[in-house]
């Protein structure tokens, strides 16, 4: 397969951004809903009722281990990257509460050593493997990709991590793997956000194979060259630049290769506006907004949105004779 390289980002274009701003809840859910369904806090309030749990401040990049020498990638983007602090510091990962400065206060209690995550269905291989020795045959590499998220605003994030389709060889799928399948940790004593009823927990995800093994597709253990921190997903998430956000599944601990396409958490809770592709697509509105323009985080201005989130010279064949406004 053609890769298109981009030219790959100096140092120096690397820039801060502000803060993003706050965003939607879930399917717009009310306080009243919430309430009738035995919630400990509203979506979209302002109280911290909604995860009781008290922890230390979110850590600071400087307090994060090093990853150490990376392998540089051409697959990155040439554009600037968001501040540490920003990508930190604001986040869509409802385990720890539906706010987006949840995670940043309620992920301490994760404990990420040690990690393991469990191989199965449809492969020759499979079995439990811990995340050390997952990640040991595989250099790591700093992937710079643009991030789109389904509530129309949009990053650029400079992810550590290693590609998915080298990890899957090693566990030898069979003819019958036509899918892949991430589970997230399920554990409300460490996650607390999952005493919340938002979803049917745990987080569930899934690629075509085809798409798992895409070049472009990583599991990601970093981010600006330090171990990924509580919040981002840590200790191994999904990367699919070309997704929506919400299809890159984080703190993984199970892998499973089927034959059938998998439920996915957000396609079950509301079909009609989150698909089970989720590409970017600037011409599929989602019900309640256009898909058409983003807000670049640190930019008080909309940008166009680019299909496939800029990566259609990459990916756009992978989907050749598909209608993309039914397979949204």
């Amino acid at each position: 397969m053609l890769i298109k390289r981009p030219a790959r980002i100096k140092p120096s274009e690397i820039t801060d951004e502000a803060l993003y701003r706050d965003r939607r809840r879930f399917l717009e859910l009310s306080s009243k809903s919430l309430l009738a369904l035995g919630a400990a806090a509203v979506v979209g309030c302002d109280s911290n009722e909604a995860v009781a749990v008290s922890q230390a401040p979110p850590a600071s990049a400087g307090a994060l281990r090093s990853l150490g020498a990376l392998k540089s990638s051409a697959f990155s983007t040439s554009e600037p990257s968001n501040s540490f602090d920003d990508i930190s510091s604001y986040n869509n990962f409802y385990e720890f509460g539906t706010r987006k400065t949840d995670p940043a206060n309620n992920s301490g209690s994760l404990r990420t050593d040690p990690w393991s995550i469990e191989i199965e269905g449809a492969v020759e291989k499979p079995g439990r493997i811990a995340l050390e020795d997952l990640m040991k045959p595989h250099a790591l590499e700093e992937r710079i990709y643009r991030l789109r998220c389904v509530e129309a605003w949009s990053m650029v994030v400079p992810w550590v991590g290693i590609p998915l389709g080298d990890v899957l060889k090693r566990f030898k799928p069979t003819s019958n793997a036509k899918y892949v399948e991430f589970t997230t940790l399920y554990d409300p004593e460490q996650m607390p956000g999952q005493d919340i009823p938002v979803l049917d927990w745990p987080y569930v995800e899934g690629l075509r194979i085809d798409e798992a093994v895409h070049p472009l597709t990583i599991l990601g253990v970093g981010l600006y060259g330090k171990v990924l921190p509580n919040q981002c997903g840590a200790p191994i998430r999904l990367v699919v630049p070309w997704k929506y956000g919400f299809k890159s599944i984080k703190s993984i601990v199970k892998i499973r290769l089927l034959e059938r396409e998998p439920k996915t958490s957000w396609n079950v809770a509301g079909p009609r506006e989150y698909g089970f592709y989720a590409n970017v697509n600037p011409d599929v509105d989602h019900p309640r907004w256009s898909q058409n323009r983003e807000r670049r985080i640190g930019s008080l201005l909309k940008q166009k949105t680019l299909p496939f989130n800029g990566y259609a010279d990459d990916v756009a064949s992978l989907y050749r004779g598909m209608d993309l406004r039914k397979f949204f």
